[in-house]
């Protein structure tokens, strides 16, 4: 009972209903989300966290990006509820600008650790 309520919990922000299509599309980083939405990291993680421990994501570590896809399809009651959310933005203008503009994004590397203000892969 806990799962479904966690579950339903989380569908219940616009922001993380448009997050869910964004990666209806394909898998994203924190950067390619916040370009997409035109939302801060910290609110993008914020929310990717709370679908990711409801069930509805996955992620794995590609290099120094973290990746979020779908884990919800076609396993208990998270492929009904994506399924839900997918049929119910059918026809949304604003979710296709947010694909749109997922198609714009660039992943972008994290800033130097040390503080320098520059993007970096060797620190």
């Amino acid at each position: 009972m806990k799962e479904i309520t966690r579950a339903a919990h989380a569908l219940s922000d616009e922001t993380r209903l448009r997050i869910l299509n964004l990666l209806m599309e394909h898998e994203c980083c924190v950067c390619e989300v916040m370009q997409a939405l035109d939302i801060s990291q910290t609110r993008a993680s914020r929310n990717l966290k709370i679908l990711f421990d409801a069930g509805f994501l996955k992620m794995r570590n590609d290099g120094l990006f973290t990746l979020y896809s779908l884990d919800g399809i076609g396993r208990n009651f998270h492929g009904d509820f994506l399924s839900a959310v997918k049929k119910g933005l059918e026809g949304n203008i604003s979710i296709k600008t947010d694909i749109q503009q997922l198609h714009e994004s660039k992943r972008i590397a994290p800033r130097c650790s040390k503080g320098k203000g520059v993007t970096c892969r060797t620190c």
